[in-house]
């Protein structure tokens, strides 16, 4: 049972800011998604372990997001707490070495990839333009234009269970394709992140993010909100974007929801869509090509679950 009083007592403790009846619309790029009963924003790693361990051993529903560039949140909302990481858990820094970045998990891609530039190193320049954190992209081992952050992850930060941090070297991470260690343990916190990354000549590295930021914005519907991608690459050889193209569905909508005209493997909101409006085309998409095709496409952005519970 949540009771409100408690939490909020809870999080000025440790500096923590909270509200209830928050949109989960303006906390997700797809901008969909009715109110959490509670939204904290976690200041630091005494902050997130406290607060965490209140949530599991009360059994309090809870969710960590980042940016909301890989949610899709129900219409009726989360009933439960939604955290996202500020303060601490937005910096960033050289290690020693000088080719090493320690990172907060609630950091952006963006400024780290500007970070990197910043003090010329090379090896994020793919992740420019991905709209996401940090967190969220150890999570999904982001990747785009043949790089994936599995490439860069040095080690990565995390709260476990048993009540400590934990540092976990590249090789525990369970890095694949669109997938990490951490979609196996949904209750491991990722708080930090180092990348080990190597010295670049800064023009270059430049030049190699503002053309990989001109393709985004010419192949990519970026002027609608959305999630990404919207379906997994059901094979190493084979593009889901193709197979939608190939059954015709570029243009296919469902109320607000809509599979883009100009890249089919972007579900877009073109004004208004609903959650069950994407889910529902989302399914027509999925039977269409499993039908023609004989491929089955894997829905990529996580959903958040809305779960029942008493409120106090």
């Amino acid at each position: 049972m949540l009771n409100l009083d408690e939490l909020t007592a809870l999080c000025r403790q440790y500096g923590a800011e909270i509200g209830t009846q928050v949109p989960l619309s303006g906390l997700t790029t797809f901008q969909i998604g009715g109110p959490c009963t509670a939204l904290v924003t976690l200041p630091d790693r005494d902050s997130a372990k406290a607060i965490f361990q209140y949530l599991r051993e009360n059994q309090i529903p809870h969710a960590l997001i980042g940016r909301g560039s890989n949610l899709l949140c129900p219409d009726e909302g989360y009933e439960g707490v939604v955290l996202r990481l500020g303060g601490q858990m937005q910096e960033l820094s050289l290690d020693e070495t000088g080719t090493g970045i320690h990172c907060g998990a609630g950091v952006s891609l963006q400024r780290l990839c500007r970070f990197a530039l910043d003090n010329g190193l090379t090896g994020l320049e793919f992740a420019y333009g991905i709209p996401g954190s940090v967190g969220g992209a150890v999570y999904m081992n982001a990747g785009a234009y043949n790089g994936e952050i599995s490439q860069v992850a040095a080690n990565v930060t995390a709260y476990q269970p048993d009540g400590l941090l934990h540092e976990l070297p590249q090789d525990a991470l369970g890095f694949r394709y669109r997938h990490s260690i951490f979609m196996e343990h949904r209750d491991w916190v990722i708080l930090g992140a180092d990348f080990k990354l190597k010295k670049g000549d800064p023009e270059e590295i430049r030049a190699r993010m503002q053309d990989l930021i001109g393709r985004r914005k010419s192949k990519q519907p970026l002027e609608f909100p959305s999630a990404g991608s919207t379906f997994k690459r059901p094979a190493e050889d084979q593009y889901a974007s193709r197979l939608i193209d190939e059954c015709g569905l570029k243009g296919y909508t469902v109320g607000g929801a809509q599979v883009s005209e100009k890249h089919a493997g972007f579900v877009i909101n073109r004004g208004g869509a609903t959650f069950a409006d994407v889910m529902a085309l989302c399914e027509h998409v999925r039977e269409t090509v499993q039908q023609k095709t004989g491929w089955t496409l894997e829905l990529e952005p996580e959903i958040l679950r809305a779960e029942p519970q008493d409120i106090a």
